[in-house]
């Protein structure tokens, strides 16, 4: 059914979506500034292209690092790079995005593909950070890390 989904998602809108992104990750990738954001948005144009049976996950739920020296300054980057998109891109994307979504919840069958325009508009706001991943592997990432916490919090012992 993904993907049934995928290739109907593609054909009526979703490769231009991705194109814009790639657009928007190709013009960013000129400067070095903002190269972070080129990574995220050719990232964003791997989901935008085909939604069904991906998430977009924080990079931080996928390496299991808590914050330290480095993943501050890299917090910090990934801020300042992602207002950038904001005020550049991100609210384009988010308002096509949306729009494309209204679109798609007037018809009961084509409710899926709205909750997945609106699933785009949120990440098309602050792409910086995350990655795209399968379903499937973001649930056991999330399950992981909801272990490791659920072991500090009450001194039980992480098994893996």
């Amino acid at each position: 059914m993904r993907t049934f989904g995928n290739i109907i998602w593609f054909c009526f809108g979703g490769g231009i979506t991705a194109l814009l992104w790639l657009l928007g990750g190709l013009i960013a990738a000129i400067t070095i500034i903002g190269l972070p954001l080129s990574r995220a948005a050719f990232e964003m144009a791997k989901m935008s292209a085909f939604p069904f049976g991906k998430e977009a996950v924080h990079v931080r739920e996928l390496d299991g690092k808590g914050l330290t020296a480095t993943t501050a300054a890299t917090g910090t980057i990934g801020f300042i790079v992602n207002l950038i998109w904001l005020f550049t891109f991100g609210w384009v994307l988010f308002v096509s995005h949306v729009i494309a979504g209204i679109i798609a919840c007037v018809f009961v069958i084509t409710i899926p593909f709205g909750i997945q325009s609106f699933k785009l508009a949120g990440l098309a706001l602050w792409p910086v950070g995350r990655r795209v991943v399968t379903v499937e592997m973001a649930r056991v990432a999330r399950e992981h890390n909801a272990r490791i916490k659920l072991g500090k919090t009450h001194a039980v012992p992480v098994s893996n």
